[in-house]
């Protein structure tokens, strides 16, 4: 998913502000779904964040078009590992590993939905 840096993701100098890293994966999960015509939402369940790894390797900067690249890492029963890049044509700025975990509208962890596990094993 290409994302362009706009003024409001910068900090004074230009340079991209290190938490709209986090949100250009989080509308790249997103989309990932949205593109597929389902949500990441189902029967009163959804994902939550658990655990973030992050590894800032260079500055993006104002006007620049990035490219984040989702990867699915290791799926299990209630949770789902991504790695996540973001990418200014081919040189590496930015990347995660994500864990996911899947819960019901009360917090309590829930067994992902085969759908939704096959999404996962299909996405590239």
């Amino acid at each position: 998913m290409q994302i362009r840096v706009y003024y409001e993701d910068t900090d004074a100098g230009g340079v991209v502000y290190h938490t709209n890293y986090l949100k250009y994966c989080e509308r790249a999960r997103s989309e990932l779904f949205f593109v597929r015509g389902i949500s990441p939402a189902v029967n009163e369940c959804h994902f939550v964040v658990k655990s973030v790894h992050c590894i800032y390797h260079k500055p993006a900067k104002l006007g620049e078009l990035l490219d984040v690249q989702t990867q699915p890492k290791e799926l299990k029963k209630a949770s789902v590992i991504l790695e996540q890049s973001v990418y200014r044509n081919s040189e590496l700025l930015f990347e995660m590993d994500i864990l996911l975990a899947f819960v019901s509208t009360e917090g309590k962890i829930t067994k992902i939905p085969k759908e939704i596990g096959e999404f996962f094993r299909t996405v590239t």
